[in-house]
């Protein structure tokens, strides 16, 4: 004999269609994608900054090895010239000063009383080693982070250098 099996009830099963099954995966995709986004940013929290004042940086605390940008003006009388191309200056925003050393050639528009941005390793103190040093463009520009942290500070003065590009002048006209 045969046992019989009883009858099981019909459950309608619902399949997803395409256009379902696409939807799905675009959400899941744009989920991870947010998730990698939110990790990487997470990831980066203090380092999204342009550069850090001598200020930003005695206030905030950095820990020494720490790899940064530097910007400020270069103090007046502080470039001091080593042996080979080892260059020594004093980086300031009117507050606070940070000595920087560097090995290396230094951009031909690099002058004391100028803006500047160094990229390197925060030393400890009140030192810091460049690798890279970045000077002004022309006559007439500092970087915007400089001059917005120099009008912060009541330093900045209408005219300064950064105020606006000079417009261009026309050529003369020969006369007939």
């Amino acid at each position: 004999m045969t046992a019989v099996e009883p009858a099981r009830p019909m459950v309608a099963k619902r399949r997803m269609t395409r256009k379902q099954r696409r939807l799905v995966l675009i959400g899941a995709a744009g989920g991870v994608l947010c998730l990698a986004a939110g990790l990487v940013l997470f990831a980066l929290r203090d380092t999204i900054v342009f550069f850090y004042g001598p200020t930003e940086i005695a206030e905030k605390g950095v820990a020494p090895g720490t790899r940064m940008r530097l910007g400020g003006l270069v103090e007046e009388g502080s470039v001091a010239r080593g042996p080979g191309q080892r260059v020594a200056f004093t980086i300031t925003d009117s507050r606070t000063a940070m000595k920087v050393t560097y090995e290396g050639l230094l951009p031909d528009l690099f002058r004391e009383g100028q803006g500047v941005v160094t990229e390197g390793v925060f030393q400890g103190g009140n030192q810091f080693r460049a690798d890279t040093v970045l000077a002004k463009h022309d006559e007439n520009y500092m970087p915007r982070e400089v001059a917005d942290t120099l009008k912060k500070q009541g330093h900045w003065q209408p005219g300064e250098a950064g105020a606006s590009a000079p417009q261009a002048k026309p050529a003369p006209q020969a006369s007939p």
